[in-house]
């Protein structure tokens, strides 16, 4: 799994840059006339903080010997595709209810880092 959390982290934060590049020149415009640029900021953000947290799980592995930090790794990409991935729907559907996922996401990635804790304190 640690090689497979290393890659899926470099994607990913590759597809956070990507994303982020998109929202400011691509899709400008359309975040100012809609109201959604700090929407959308928030789901970068997010999304690229919890990055970080899939590469740390998967460099504790090293050190580590835990199922808990597989399912860290798990949670912060749940929480990846869930709170970030909500709200990229909200914006690009302008479906309000969609922002009624993020919070799972939220507690996915709150379930992530008490994990990792939990993985390197036994």
């Amino acid at each position: 799994m640690q090689k497979i959390f290393l890659q899926l982290g470099g994607i990913l934060a590759a597809l956070s840059v990507a994303i982020g590049a998109f929202g400011a020149h691509g899709l400008k415009d359309y975040l100012a006339k809609t109201g959604r640029e700090d929407v959308f900021e928030t789901a970068v953000k997010y999304q690229f903080y919890h990055v970080f947290g899939i590469i740390i799980v998967a460099l504790l592995m090293s050190n580590y010997n835990s199922k808990l930090l597989n399912y860290s790794g798990y949670a912060f990409m749940g929480g990846i595709v869930l709170f970030s991935g909500s709200l990229y729907a909200l914006i690009a559907t302008q479906n309000t209810k969609l922002g009624a996922i993020t919070p799972l996401g939220g507690l996915l990635f709150i379930a992530g880092w008490v994990l990792m804790v939990m993985a390197v304190s036994k």
